[in-house]
């Protein structure tokens, strides 16, 4: 429905010629933002009514007393239906951390909850169909449980800053909701996370749409395509400093595919616009020694880089 409005508006009503480069662009821009807006109003309504079942206080009882890999497994599961986003890894962290949850549990929450984003499973799986959207969560749940345990074994509380260990918050009281109050925070969360991100989408899809229209497929293939090595790592580094939410950076992706860019490649530019955002990094900071943050960073971008490549492999 929403790409035959967009046709009717740009062929039709605007009178431009079909398969020239800026009528691609606008046709791509239009339909693009309108679905995703529209997705993004129900998709945001869905997972706010759920995090009403899985408080901050509850999901830390929950981890706390855990050990070993099952720790990892269930903190990068909870990051998964949590949506929690980098503005909230500080307070997080320090709760996670005196709740007694393990270190490297702590991590791999840190990780898969802002990476593994439901609103990006669902439009992926829009996009690009269930074989993506499935890689996308797989690949991301591996990261998050691997990076955890390896933080965890290495017994790196040490870096931990020191303030951490000595505020307590004290405990916090879970208000008892009903169906009318979980109803009302959902539309509440919803229209003010819009209000917030709207802007994020569109810009993100102008970038997509230039990209769709104007970057020669030939030049997108060769530096960052299936048969350039450095595709992977070039496309990882230059996510970091490009921050935006999943939902924002999904219209940039699918540009990017349609353009013959490599599945793995496509995927490590997501994950690292999404897992090592650079505001993250910085709120880390406060928590973390620089020794332990460079630590994290360290596994995190070379579990990425892997996995672009394996999907490049076999793709």
């Amino acid at each position: 429905m929403w790409k035959k409005i967009a046709e009717h508006l740009v062929y039709d009503v605007w009178k431009f010629k079909a398969g020239d480069r800026l009528s691609e662009a606008i046709n791509f821009f239009i339909y693009d933002s309108v679905k995703i807006l529209f997705l993004l109003l129900v998709i945001i309504f869905a997972v706010s009514f759920i995090r009403t079942f899985f408080p901050v206080e509850r999901v830390r009882k929950f981890l706390g007393g855990k050990r070993s890999w099952v720790a990892n497994i269930l903190a990068a599961l909870l990051g998964v239906i949590t949506p929690f986003c980098s503005c909230s890894a500080v307070p997080l962290f320090m709760g996670f951390v005196e709740a007694g949850i393990p270190l490297g549990a702590t991590f791999s929450f840190l990780v898969a909850s802002p990476m593994i984003n439901e609103i990006a499973l669902v439009l992926l799986f829009g996009m690009f169909g269930i074989k993506i959207a499935a890689a996308y969560l797989v690949s991301g749940l591996i990261i998050a449980v691997v990076s955890g345990i390896i933080i965890g074994n290495l017994k790196l509380e040490k870096w931990v800053e020191d303030y951490v260990y000595k505020t307590k918050s004290g405990n916090i009281e879970e208000k008892q909701m009903n169906l009318k109050d979980r109803l009302k925070y959902s539309a509440e969360y919803m229209i003010d996370i819009f209000k917030n991100v709207w802007y994020y989408v569109i810009i993100a899809v102008a970038i997509g749409g230039f990209i769709h229209g104007y970057v020669p497929q030939d030049f997108l293939v060769k530096y960052a395509g299936k048969n350039v090595w450095y595709g992977v790592p070039f496309a990882t580094l230059i996510g970091v400093p490009l921050y935006s939410n999943a939902a924002g950076v999904i219209p940039i992706v699918n540009a990017l595919f349609q353009k013959g860019v490599a599945l793995g490649t496509v995927l490590a530019f997501m994950m690292a616009v999404t897992g090592l955002s650079f505001p993250e990094m910085i709120l880390l900071r406060r928590v973390l020694k620089p020794k332990l943050l460079a630590v994290f960073i360290s596994i995190v971008a070379i579990g990425i880089i892997i996995t672009g490549y394996i999907f490049n492999a076999i793709g």
